[in-house]
Order: structure tokens, then sequence, then C-alpha cells
């Protein structure tokens, strides 16, 4: 349910219909918007009567939200959502990247990448740590070790760190080195971690289940926005079909239906989408094209000595060519490459 309050409806009038909502067993998430402020509720509202709030001072009218996701809804909050990470943002006017290793590997290697984004302008760094792999022979990162990679790597260059959590045992380690939780795409329903990233202060990223509906991905959202936590940005990284070609399908049909039904911000993996360093670059163009507010993209001096990941990550010469190609897009689309 939504409650919209009259454009000249006072903090206290405000403060009062929370604190009925409260009364009621309901959960109040007030949403302060340019010309009113609407107040979403959340519980079982279908076993409350809740027209009594109707008739409080300062209440315009209520709306009943259909959609199983509520917080993540447009009907509960019709404008965009703007995501703030470490100086830059996620909008609809931008188009943000973050761009860094698959894996933390070595100190040199992860301040020589550091180093080149920050001085092409990228001011957000992926690399991990904790590596959730399919074999378990296959590199798992240097866990701990890893976060003290990214927080030197952050301390010497100022870029904000992206980086995935696991369990919600590692949660405080890895916020104090990340500036935005990653949750991949294995552990989109772990519903212990998703309510552990509803108590976090840091933005949550939120890959798509490789199976998963879109409804089911907004389900995961809410988990989050419930738990307290509004900073959720989605992230598109493909899934799983009958084509072989790739090592994923890129579903980038999902980003009008994602922007019509909710107001978080979508941006795209074409490097985990595709697993081929040579398909990255059209697939990221496609993204920014299809009205993806961002882009996540593997970059590594020497892909082909990756620890992880190596064939879908590009050099840095690959990456000032797709970095020069998403700019001239962005100016015939309007947007700006942040």
């Amino acid at each position: 349910m939504l409650v919209v309050m009259q454009s000249q409806a006072t903090a206290e009038q405000v403060r009062h219909v929370v604190e009925q909502i409260r009364a009621l067993g309901l959960t109040p998430h007030p949403m302060p918007g340019p010309t009113r402020t609407a107040i979403g509720v959340t519980g079982n509202t279908g076993a409350v009567d809740a027209r009594g709030l109707q008739l409080l001072p300062g209440v315009r009218e209520l709306i009943r939200v259909t959609k199983p996701y509520k917080l993540a809804s447009r009907e509960m909050h019709l404008e965009d959502s703007v995501v703030r990470v470490a100086g830059t943002t996620f909008s609809a006017e931008g188009f943000t990247i973050i761009a860094g290793p698959c894996s933390v590997e070595n100190e040199t290697m992860l301040l020589k990448t550091a180093e080149f984004l920050a001085g092409r302008g990228v001011k957000l760094l992926r690399g991990g740590a904790f590596k959730p792999r399919t074999s378990p022979y296959s590199f798992q990162g240097l866990e701990y070790a890893g976060l003290e990679l990214l927080a030197k790597a952050r301390a010497k260059t100022g870029l904000g760190i992206v980086t995935e959590v696991m369990d919600p045992s590692q949660a405080d380690a890895v916020e104090q080195a990340a500036d935005m939780l990653q949750i991949g795409a294995r552990n989109m329903q772990n519903f212990a971690l998703l309510k552990r990233a509803g108590k976090s202060n840091r933005p949550v990223l939120l890959k798509r289940g490789i199976s998963a509906t879109l409804e089911e991905w907004l389900m995961a959202a809410e988990y989050v926005l419930a738990g307290g936590n509004q900073n959720v940005v989605l992230c598109e990284r493909g899934v799983r079909t009958f084509a072989d070609h790739s090592r994923n399908t890129l579903d980038l049909s999902v980003i009008p239906p994602a922007r019509q039904l909710s107001h978080l911000p979508i941006i795209v993996d074409p490097s985990h989408a595709t697993g081929r360093r040579d398909y990255v670059p059209a697939m990221a163009l496609a993204g920014l094209a299809a009205g993806a507010h961002g882009l996540m993209v593997e970059v590594h001096p020497e892909p082909d000595k990756a620890l992880s990941d190596g064939a879908q990550s590009l050099d840095f010469a690959q990456f000032d060519k797709l970095l020069t190609d998403l700019r001239r897009l962005a100016d015939t689309l309007g947007r700006t490459i942040q």
C-alpha cells in the first residue's frame, strides 16, 4: 500500500501518519518527493483495515500496490532512484562504468589496473577477493588478504571498490574494504545474505540469477529494500539458455521491462554473459543503447595470464577502444559516460 500525502502536508502530519501505520502493526517507508511525500506500507495489509489512514490530516489518497515486490515497484516509487557510490551515481542520465579484474591476484597487478582505470576517468574498481567457482579446484580468491589489497588500491587511487560478499559472516570485513557490495548470481536467492545486505550502509549491486525471472530478481531486491537499504542496483549478467555460442545469453530484452516495472537502476555485465572478450564490446554498446544505467566489465593488464576468466577480460588497449566507442554512442543518445 502507498499513502500519498497532500503537497502542503506538514512534517508533523507525516510523522503522525507514520506512527499510525506502526500502530497497525505495519512498517512505514517514508519517501519524500519533489512535490509531495509518499509513505510506502509493507506487512500483511490484507489482514488489517487501513482505511482509517485515509481520514488522517494531510493524507491525499491510499493506493494499493498490486505487485508482489512493493518497495522495488514503480507503483510505490514513481521516480527513478539515483544510487550514489564513491563520488559517482547510477542514474538515467549517466552511464557508469565499473571495471577491473575478475579476481584480486596480487598487489602489483591490482594497482597497475587501478591506476590505469583512474587515468581514464573510471570511478569504480571491481575485483573479487572471495570467488565462488563452479569447480572446487579453481582459484578461489585471496579472501581477506584480497580485501586488504582492495583497500590499498582505494587509498592510492581514490577509486571506489565493488567486490562480492558470499556469506553474512564476511559482510563486516567486506564493508570495511568496499564502497559497494556485490551479490553474485549464485547468491541472488541467498535470503540470509540478502537480509544482511538490507542492514548494510553500503549500496548493493544485485546480479540476476542464472535462471531467474524478472519477478524473482525484483523479489530478491525487495529483501534488501525491506531491510532498510534503499540503495540497490540491478545487474543483468546473462541467463542460461539452449545457446552454446557464448557462455550465457545476455538478456538485453529485460532492461525495458525492468525500467518500466521498477525504479531501481540496472546495469549490464557482458563479460560474464558472453565469456569471450571479442564479444564484450558489442554487447556493452548494446546495453547502453538498450537503456542500461551502466556497465560492469573485466579488465586485466595481461588477460591470458589471469588466474580466472581471462578469456572474457579486456586488455588495456581494448578497454580504451571500448571507452572511445561508448562515448561516441553516448553523445548520440544524449547520455554521459561516468
